[in-house]
Formats: C-alpha cells, structure tokens, sequence
C-alpha cells in the first residue's frame, strides 16, 4: 500500500476516517488549546480510546492516558493532533511521539495548517509502517468569489466575542435541537474539529481571502424554504487577527439568524491581554451593520453562554440577568433546560 495522505477536501475519505482515536495533547498547559481534542470527547465519545500528552501538559480530557502502543492493543486505529495553537504548526518536539504513533500501527490525523506530509520525519515514517498521513484542513479547489446573491433556505450563524469560546458547541447543539423538533437541518462545519465530528465542511481560515467569503456560499448552497443550516462560526468580528475570517463567513453564510457565543470568565481576547474582550451589545450590533450586507433581514436570535466555570445557581442567575439587560433569550447549550429550549425556538420564529 505505501504511504497514504489523504486530502481534508475529499468528503468520502473523511466519512470514513480510521477510527477510534488517541488525543494528542501535546504540552498544552490551557484547555482552550486542546479544543480539538475537547470537541471530539463530547461530540464523538464513541470513536475516541484515550489520550497521550508530553512531560509538562497540565490539560487533560480526562479519558484514560496511554501510550500509542497501548492504544492500538486497545484498538484505537489513528491519533489526531487534539491541539488548536496560533498558526497551526507542528512543533519539533511533537515528532518523536508522532512518528512512535506511526511505528504502533496508527495513522496520524491533523488539522493543523502545517501538513503532516511536508515533514519528512513524518514523511519517511509512514511510508516504512505503511500508515496514512490525513490532513483535514485542506479546502476544496475551484471555491469561487462571493457573489452576495441570496440563496433559498434558512441559514443560522454562530459569532463570538472571541475565539474558542463556544460557536461549534453551540451549533451542534442548536442543530441536534432543530433535529428533535423535526426540522430539516444540517450541521455545517468551518474548523477542524467540525469537520472531523459531521464528516466534511470547508475549514475556513485555510482558504485565500478573496475566496473565503465563496467558501461559506458553497458550504449552504440553495436548499428548500423550510430547510436550516446550522453554520459554525469562527473567530470575532473584534479580533486584531482573525476578524477577516468571521467576516467572509457572515458575508458569504448570509444568515438570517445568529446567535452570540460568550464567555462571562473572560475579560481580554484569549492570547492577547491588550485587548479588552467587546461586550455581547457592541457584538450584536457590528454584526446586524455587516450582515445586512448580503441580509439586509438578519437578526440575532439570542445569547450561548459558556458557564462551564459556575455552579448552576450562578449560571442560571447570570442567564436571567443577560436576558434581561438584552431582551434576548440567553441560555448555556450543554446546561440545556427551558432556557435553552426558549432560544432554540426563538431562532426557528
């Protein structure tokens, strides 16, 4: 067979990508940088085995720690890269555990920008195990440039006061919500671990800018009137980096619907203590100026907090307090309940 590496644009390769998995978390010493690793425990408990980490990491999923030895004796069949650092590379120190992960018997799946093929360390390795190389971050070819022209169909968005926050836990579960209610809805997805979890979608910040906002028209093309997409959002508006990405994916999703994704524990952009985090009414605001770009009807459908931080009586006076102060149903996704039952049918009015 020889060395494989599979391209993250192929839909049918990422439906059938080996699995269970071992969750490299590398040195990560925050959990916000393990969020691939994060998304994939809660959102595909049933395809992971455990996870592996360097000396030094502090973060955990908590599923069991093992090596990818005795991982595979397990019958785990790849190891995914669970980090989500700033510019997506590979650090030297990761190879020695990645290519022992090869020599165990696993093929290596990543959703860094760096790809796993231009390493010849890596390179070298699988070829002699004979394992695959799997890059998910790779965009479809021929993606054209935004046309703005407005698409049949119902498309919701999630935006955030910052990154990695909330945005995918918020559309899978509004989507699973939309679902149980007999909705015709799909999952779309824009990152990594998105596309790991549904099995296909457009990683966004991968694409050339002049075809980011072309990217998300092809990812919720026409569909019939009564027919949602559930889009995962990316970045924020506010970002001093990544604004550029959240705004091609408003521009070209052209959501009727967003709901703002926040975390009350924060208080400046994750990684950037000189910037102050944007309050949920300035982010509602810019949101509403710059998606009636191509919806002039967008409107926000409520508040996601993430409360993972506070005990449910805190949490749920907090929810009831933002309600308040916005006039918004405001709930925490994976708390559930009536407040999140109350947003969910506030987006589908």
């Amino acid at each position: 067979m020889g060395a494989q590496t599979w391209r993250g644009d192929d839909v049918a390769q990422l439906r059938s990508l080996p699995s269970p998995y071992l969750l490299f978390l590398g040195e990560v010493s925050a959990d916000a940088y393990a969020k691939t690793a994060f998304g994939l425990r809660d959102w595909a408990s049933d395809r992971c085995v455990g996870e592996c980490a360097l000396p030094g990491c502090t973060v955990t999923t908590g599923l069991p720690r093992m090596t990818p030895a005795e991982a595979r004796f397990r019958g785990a069949r790849a190891l995914v890269i669970g980090v989500a650092v700033e510019g997506g590379m590979i650090a030297p120190a990761w190879l020695p555990l990645l290519v022992e992960a090869l020599d165990a018997g696993l093929d290596l799946i990543s959703g860094m920008h760096q790809r796993l093929g231009d390493l010849p360390v890596l390179a070298i390795a699988a070829a002699k195990t004979r394992k695959a190389l799997i890059d998910v971050r790779i965009p479809p070819a021929a993606i054209p440039v935004g046309s703005g022209r407005r698409r049949q169909g119902k498309r919701l968005l999630t935006v955030g006061t910052d990154c990695a926050l909330g945005k995918k836990y918020t559309a899978l579960s509004i989507a699973r919500a939309f679902a149980r209610r007999g909705v015709d809805v799909d999952f779309r997805a824009t990152g990594q671990t998105g596309i790991i979890i549904a099995g296909g979608g457009i990683p966004i910040d991968a694409v050339i800018s002049d075809f980011a906002a072309g990217a998300a028209e092809m990812l919720s093309i026409d569909a019939a009137p009564d027919h949602w997409d559930v889009i995962e959002g990316q970045g924020s508006l506010f970002h001093p980096a990544y604004a550029s990405v959240s705004l091609a994916l408003l521009h070209g999703s052209q959501p009727d619907v967003f709901v703002v994704c926040h975390d009350p524990a924060r208080t400046h952009i994750m990684g950037l203590p000189d910037f102050a985090l944007p309050s949920i009414a300035e982010v509602i605001g810019l949101t509403v100026m710059l998606g009636r770009t191509t919806n002039p009807n967008i409107v926000c459908g409520g508040i996601a907090l993430n409360t993972s931080a506070m005990d449910a009586k805190a949490a749920k006076t907090l929810m009831a307090f933002e309600s308040a102060r916005h006039g918004l149903p405001v709930a925490d996704p994976i708390r559930g309940g009536a407040a999140f039952d109350a947003l969910v049918e506030a987006c589908l009015k």
